[in-house]
C-alpha cells in the first residue's frame, strides 16, 4: 500500500498512479466549507453547534444536518466538512460568512541512511569558528532536535521499528496536547517518548469508497503500505547500525536527520480499492485538513507532509493543504511538502503556496552496481538491489518487444506490461524491458510469470542516467537511457545475442553528485509564477529508511517477502530531510519564524556538486531555478544563515489578495490596492 508515491495523496514515492472506476456514485459528496479564522474563544461544543446551524441552512432538519457533517475543524481553521449536493454547496459558498466551498476529491496522494552522510560530505565540514561538528551533518547547537515535535501526515507509521525506539527519552513535554487514538492492532501502549501521538482519519475516504475494507489495511494509525514509516524514519529515525534492505545493500547504521526529536502521527492515506490495492494510497482534502487542525491543536512545531495533487493543481483557496497551512504558519509551525514526481516535465511541481517549503529530489553519492556483460564483450554498468542472481553464465537475450503475444499495442510492446510476454518466447532468457507505463518491479514479475531468467530494464530517454533501484522478485538490473539504447543495438544486430549478470554491490563516492532527479517536478509556478517552486531539493533517490512489515519492498500483490528496511525514491523522501533540517533550526532557534527557517535554507543552499560543479539533470543537462529552486539543502550552513527574509501571516493575506482575490480572514478585508505577488518578502 502506500503515499506524487504514488502510494501516492499521492505520498510521492515513484509509483503510477491510477484510480478505481464504479458504476454510480452518490449524489450527495464530501464538501469542504471554510470559514477562515475563528472569532474569538469558543469552546467545541459552540463552533460545532454553529457549524451544524450554518448546515441547518441548506438541510431539510436538524437531524439530516447533523448526520450529513464528517469533521468540524475546531482548533485554529474554522471550517467543515459534509456531505452536501452540488446546489447545497453552491447556495452555502455564497453566503458572505463562507470564504470558499470545494469538494473533497480523490486527487491527492503520496509522492514516493546514506543520504545524511552523503549531506555531511556535501557541506565540506572543516570549518572552524563556525560552531560545526566534524563528522556530522548537523550544526552543533541542534542537540539532535530534542523535543522539537514533527507532526507527520501519511500512511501511519510501524510502532515496533528500532527507529522508533524510546530508550533514553526524557518525559514528554508538557506542552504537547495530543492523543494516542488506538485502533486495529494499535493499542494506546504503542504509543512512547519517540512516538508521543498517534491518530488516523478516514471518514472522507469512506464517504468515497464505502467502508475500509480491512484485509489490506488497517483501520488505526498502524501503517501497512510502507510510506509512512519511511518518512518518518527519515526525519526522526533513531540510530539503528547494522541495517540494510533487503539482500544486504545499503548495510550500515541508519539515522533520521533529527533522532531526538518527537513524533506526531497523523494517518491520511488509505489504499486505493482494485486489484491490487497496496500499490497506490489516496488522501482526501478533508481528511487532510481535520488532521492538520488538530496538529496545531496539538501543539506540533514542523509539519511533514509527502503528498500532492495529481493533475491540474487546486487554486490556492480550493486547497486543503494549502488553507491547513496558512493556519499553521500564523502559529509559526513550518510546513514542508514534497514538489510531485512528474518530472521532468515542466510546469509540473505541486504545493505552491508560498508559506509552504516545496521540496525537489536529488541523488546522493551511492549506487548499487551490477556488470552486464554482452555476448560481444561489451560491459555495461548497471544498478539493482535484487538479492537474486544468476549462475555465472551466458544467457540468451531478447528485446521484449520482440516477445509479445498478439494484440499487444505496438506502443507498449516493449515494456513488460502484465500479460503481455510470451512465455514460449521468454523462458530461460535475460529480457530487455524498458520504462514508461507501469510500475517498475511490475515488469520484473511479468518476466518471472514468463518463465524469464532475469530482467534488464532500459530507462526511457526522458529518465536519462538516473537508475531508481527495486527488490525485484527475480535477478534484474536497471540501466540508463543510452546503455538501454547499446543493448539494444546489440540486440538487433546479433544472431544469437547473449549476456550475464554480475553480482551486485553497494558502491558509495560517485562522481558527480548530487544531480537533480529527472521524476522531480519542475517549476514554474502554474498559479503564481511570480512564486518560485520548488523552493528547493535534497536527497530523495535510493533512499533507505525504516518500512512496514505489513508491506512487501514492492508492494505487488505476489510479492510475500518482508522487510524491516526498504530503499524507494520519490520527493516523497527528499521532503522529510528538509523536514528534518527545519525541526534541527527549531531546536536552535526555538522563537524563529517558519518564515524565518524556511529563508535560513534557501538563502544558504548551493547551486553546485559536491566536486564543485554545477548542479545537473538527470539527463546531463545543466539545472536551473525550475530544477532545484534556491538549490541543495545544506542543513549546517542553514544554521548560520546571517540574513533572514520575514514573511507574516498578514503578508500572506496580502498576497492571496493580490494574486488571487480571496480574501483569506474576515479580519483583514483587502486593500483596494495590495501589494503585488512579487512584493512578498520571499
Amino acid at each position: 500500500m502506500s503515499p506524487f508515491l504514488s502510494s501516492f495523496l499521492l505520498p510521492f514515492c515513484l509509483f503510477s498512479f491510477f484510480s478505481s472506476s464504479f458504476s454510480s456514485k452518490p449524489s450527495h459528496k464530501v464538501y469542504i466549507v471554510y470559514l477562515g479564522e475563528h472569532t474569538g474563544s469558543y469552546a467545541a461544543e459552540e463552533i460545532q453547534e454553529n457549524h451544524h446551524g450554518l448546515l441547518f441552512s441548506v438541510k431539510n432538519s436538524e437531524e439530516e444536518a447533523r448526520r450529513s457533517i464528517l469533521y468540524s475543524y475546531k482548533n485554529s481553521i474554522n471550517g467543515f466538512a459534509a456531505l452536501l449536493s452540488d446546489e447545497e454547496a453552491e447556495i452555502l459558498s455564497a453566503r458572505e460568512e463562507v470564504i470558499s466551498a470545494y469538494p473533497s476529491e480523490a486527487k491527492w496522494a503520496p509522492h514516493t541512511t546514506r543520504s545524511w552522510e552523503f549531506l555531511t560530505d556535501y557541506e565540506g565540514l572543516n570549518q572552524r569558528g563556525f560552531g560545526f561538528l566534524e563528522n556530522d551533518w548537523q550544526p552543533s547547537k541542534a542537540n539532535h532536535g530534542k523535543d522539537v515535535i514533527v507532526g507527520m501526515l501519511d500512511s501511519g507509521i510501524w510502532p515496533e521499528s528500532k527507529s522508533f525506539s524510546d530508550e533514553g527519552f526524557d518525559p514528554v513535554p508538557a506542552r504537547w496536547r495530543g492523543i494516542c487514538e488506538t485502533g486495529q492492532s494499535f493499542k494506546a501502549s504503542l504509543c512512547n517518548r519517540k512516538i508521543i501521538g498517534a491518530r488516523y482519519y478516514i471518514k472522507s475516504y469512506e464517504a468515497y469508497y464505502g467502508s475500509l475494507n480491512t484485509s489490506y489495511s488497517y483501520r488505526s494509525p498502524r501503517d501497512g503500505d510502507g510510506h509512512g514509516t519511511h518518512t518518518s524514519s527519515t526525519v526522526a529515525g533513531r540510530s539503528v547500525s547494522n541495517v540494510s534492505a533487503l539482500g544486504g545493500f545499503a548495510y550500515g547504521t541508519v539515522s533520521g536527520g533529527a533522532p531526538l526529536a518527537r513524533l506526531a502521527v497523523y494517518k491520511v492515506c488509505w489504499p486505493i480499492p482494485g486489484p491490487n490495492p497496496n500499490i497506490e494510497n489516496t488522501c482526501f482534502e478533508a481528511d487532510m485538513l481535520a488532521a492538520i487542525d488538530d496538529a496545531i491543536g496539538d501543539g506540533v512545531d514542523v509539519l511533514s507532509i509527502s503528498i500532492g495533487s495529481i493533475g491540474d493543481p487546486p487554486t490556492f483557496a480550493k486547497d486543503g493543504i494549502a488553507v491547513g497551512a496558512l493556519h499553521a504558519a500564523k502559529r509559526e509551525i513550518v510546513v514542508v511538502c514534497s514538489a510531485g514526481n512528474s518530472g521532468p516535465k515542466p510546469a509540473t511541481v505541486s504545493n505552491l503556496v508560498p508559506w509552504i517549503i516545496t521540496v525537489g529530489a536529488s541523488s546522493i553519492d551511492r549506487a548499487f552496481t551490477a556488470e552486464i556483460k554482452l555476448g560481444n564483450n561489451v560491459i555495461v554498468t548497471g544498478q539493482t538491489v535484487t538479492p537474486y542472481q544468476l549462475e555465472g553464465k551466458d544467457y540468451p537475450l531478447i528485446y521484449a518487444g520482440d516477445a509479445a503475444i498478439a494484440g499487444t499495442a505496438a506502443n507498449l510492446t516493449g515494456q513488460c506490461l502484465p500479460n503481455s510476454l510470451s512465455p514460449e518466447k521468454v523462458k530461460g532468457k535475460i529480457v530487455l524491458c524498458f520504462r514508461g507505463t507501469g510500475l517498475r518491479a511490475e515488469k520484473g514479475q511479468e518476466v518471472k510469470r514468463a518463465g524469464g531468467a532475469a530482467i534488464i530494464l532500459g530507462n526511457a530517454i526522458a529518465n536519462g542516467n538516473e537508475v531508481p533501484v527495486d527488490a525485484h522478485v527475480l535477478p534484474g538490473a536497471g540501466v540508463s537511457a543510452s546503455d538501454a539504447t547499446k543493448i539494444l543495438i546489440y540486440i538487433n544486430s546479433s544472431s544469437n545475442p547473449t549476456a550475464s549478470l554480475g553480482q551486485a554491490r553497494t558502491v558509495n563516492g560517485i562522481k558527480p553528485s548530487p544531480s537533480m532527479a529527472q521524476f522531480s517536478s519542475r517549476g514554474p509556478n502554474v498559479l503564481e509564477p511570480n512564486i518560485l517552486k520548488p523552493d528547493i531539493t535534497a536527497p530523495g533517490l535510493n533512499i533507505l529508511a525504516a518500512w512496514s512489515e505489513s508491506s512487501s519492498p514492492t508492494k505487488l500483490g505476489n510479492d510475500k517477502r518482508k522487510v524491516k528496511y526498504n530503499i524507494i525514491s520519490g520527493t516523497s523522501m527528499s521532503c522529510p530531510h528538509v523536514s528534518a533540517t527545519a525541526v534541527l533550526l527549531k531546536s536552535i532557534y526555538p522563537h524563529w519564524s517558519s518564515s524565518a527557517i524556511r529563508s535560513a535554507m534557501m538563502t544558504t543552499a548551493t547551486l553546485n556538486n559536491a566536486q564543485g560543479g554545477p548542479l545537473m539533470n538527470g539527463d546531463g543537462t545543466t539545472g536551473g531555478p525550475f530544477d532545484f529552486g534556491s538549490g541543495h539543502v545544506r542543513p549546517i550552513h542553514a544554521a548560520d544563515p546571517g540574513l533572514v527574509y520575514e514573511a507574516s501571516y498578514q503578508d500572506y493575506l496580502l498576497f492571496m489578495c493580490s494574486s488571487t482575490g480571496v480574501q483569506m480572514d474576515f479580519y483583514y478585508p483587502c486593500p483596494k490596492d495590495p501589494p503585488l505577488p512579487y512584493a512578498l518578502n520571499y
